[in-house]
């Protein structure tokens, strides 16, 4: 599993354009092969930042996806962050839940 995130500083004049933009990437990556999830958050603490994020089943789907002209949109609202974006790309072999938080808080006991 790969998660793809991005988190950008966008002006506040561009930032309606950017989340339309960044909406309909989101809206239409769910329907690609191999898209588990995709996401846009705001950042509580400061107003200007976006976060996109992606999860994609295999690196081969994320690749497919980063060749298709819907990418090429996302390039172009980076363009529009005045600070360089923060970009990563992790790739997750497990994935845990509640049960990680219930192990760890029952060994202090």
């Amino acid at each position: 599993m790969i998660k793809a995130s991005i988190r950008m500083t966008i002006p506040t004049q561009k930032r309606n354009e950017a989340l339309k933009i960044l909406k309909s990437i989101s809206e239409n990556c769910r329907f690609n092969t191999g898209c588990l999830s995709s996401n846009i958050y705001g950042d509580l603490q400061e107003n200007n930042v976006l976060m996109f994020e992606e999860v994609w089943r295999t690196e081969e789907d994320l690749e497919v996806h980063m060749r298709s002209d819907e990418y090429l949109n996302l390039l172009l609202v980076l363009e529009m962050s005045f600070k360089q974006p923060e970009i990563r790309f992790d790739n997750i072999s497990i994935s845990t839940g509640i049960e990680t938080i219930e192990k760890a808080r029952s060994r202090g006991r």
